[in-house]
């Protein structure tokens, strides 16, 4: 083969490997979390509150964000990823919206590192959490507040809250969430103010 041969041969190969590096290569996902939502400070006892790792429904259980549901088929776009677990982000921003409404109390996650005894445990249970068709964002949820010492259930709720004319995509997604987070606080909050 001549040296003109060896040049084009090279030439194409290392043009082909260039195009495929290009076309291979995938952006960086793009990260979003849940934040507090401002709620009302409600008059409360002294207690410490923990709030215990929330259970999800399993397609929810992803790093990747589930954007809508439509019929049977789920939305969920692998370059937008939630910033932590999504058990670990309800359970961490729960904690501070409780935070603000108890103020009279100490509310800490059941995950942290902290290891105080609670006179109240918050468990959550995530059956839907996610937006709609129709626009509207919506949390479904079984919520159990129980007393520690005793392991009684001092209150329990199956809850539905929604959002809507939700604008589509993940910022607007993640924010209706924080929303409805603050609200699922507002009831346990008021739940534990009645102890």
């Amino acid at each position: 083969m001549n040296s003109a041969c060896n040049r084009a041969v090279a030439f194409t190969v290392s043009g082909i490997l260039g195009i495929c590096a290009t076309a291979c290569s995938s952006p960086e996902p793009i990260y979003y979390d849940l934040q507090a939502a401002p709620g009302r400070a409600l008059a409360s006892p002294r207690l410490a509150v923990e709030v215990v790792r929330p259970g999800l429904a399993g397609y929810l259980d992803r790093s990747a964000i589930v954007l809508k549901q439509s019929g049977y088929k789920l939305d969920v776009d692998s370059q937008v990823r939630w910033g932590e677990p999504l058990a670990d982000m309800i359970g961490r921003v729960l904690s501070q919206d409780l935070t603000q409404r108890l103020p009279a109390s100490s509310v800490f996650s059941g995950d942290g590192a902290i290891g105080a005894d609670a006179d109240v445990r918050v468990e959550v249970n995530v059956q839907q959490f996610d937006a709609e068709n129709d626009g509207s964002v919506r949390l479904v949820a079984d919520v159990a507040i129980v007393q520690r010492s005793s392991h009684s259930t001092l209150a329990a709720h199956s809850v539905s809250y929604h959002v809507n004319g939700v604008q589509p995509g993940p910022a607007a997604l993640a924010s209706a969430m924080s929303l409805l987070l603050g609200d699922l606080a507002d009831q346990v909050g008021a739940d534990i103010a009645r102890i």
